[in-house]
């Protein structure tokens, strides 16, 4: 199956290609981003509007950060946190309670025109005090997985792919795309 990755950040892209095993094209699009803490209506509605535009498979990829004693924030939100307050801000808005646990999900939406298919992974761990390391994505200078004690943003290339939601979903979309 042919499809094209929409995204605009270049390491996401060369990631997902080099763990498809192969060239997967990619493009920037400027999609509308629905309010909604439900992650699979935002894939939904993104992967859509992205098929509207360029008539051929797509895959999106979105995730969101829930810290427990933020309830379900900052969720899918959690670009808008990280550009605007930035990875410091995010653990120093946790620094008034006890509980910093945190979990991050991913999820990828196929959609060939007629049917939408999602690949989900998932991580726990908790929210450091302040950002270490200079790894990875998005939050993962101020993530830290069950099971460690140093942020993702500090973890070698080995731990960083063993402990990750991305390994996760894109395992199952591999599994898929190999029947297709």
């Amino acid at each position: 199956m042919n499809i094209t990755f929409i995204t605009g950040n270049e390491h996401k892209a060369k990631y997902v290609a080099q763990w498809l095993g192969g060239s997967v094209p990619h493009r920037t699009l400027e999609l509308d981003e629905i309010q909604t803490l439900d992650l699979h209506q935002l894939v939904d509605h993104k992967a859509k509007q992205a098929y509207d535009l360029l008539k051929t498979p797509v895959l999106i990829e979105d995730a969101q950060l829930t810290c427990t004693s933020l309830g379900n924030l900052p969720g899918p939100f959690i670009k808008f946190f990280v550009q605007e307050i930035g990875p410091a801000g995010i653990a120093q808005m946790l620094n008034s309670f006890e509980d910093r646990t945190a979990h991050g999900r991913i999820c990828y939406g196929l959609y060939d025109g007629k049917t939408m298919h999602y690949f989900e992974g998932e991580m726990h761990g908790s929210i450091a005090r302040e950002p270490r390391g200079e790894g990875g994505f998005g939050f993962d200078r101020i993530f830290i997985n069950d099971g460690y004690t140093k942020t993702r943003g500090e973890m070698n290339e080995y731990e960083y792919a063993q402990t990750s939601y991305r390994k996760l979903a894109l395992d199952k979309l591999k599994e898929y795309l190999a029947t297709q």
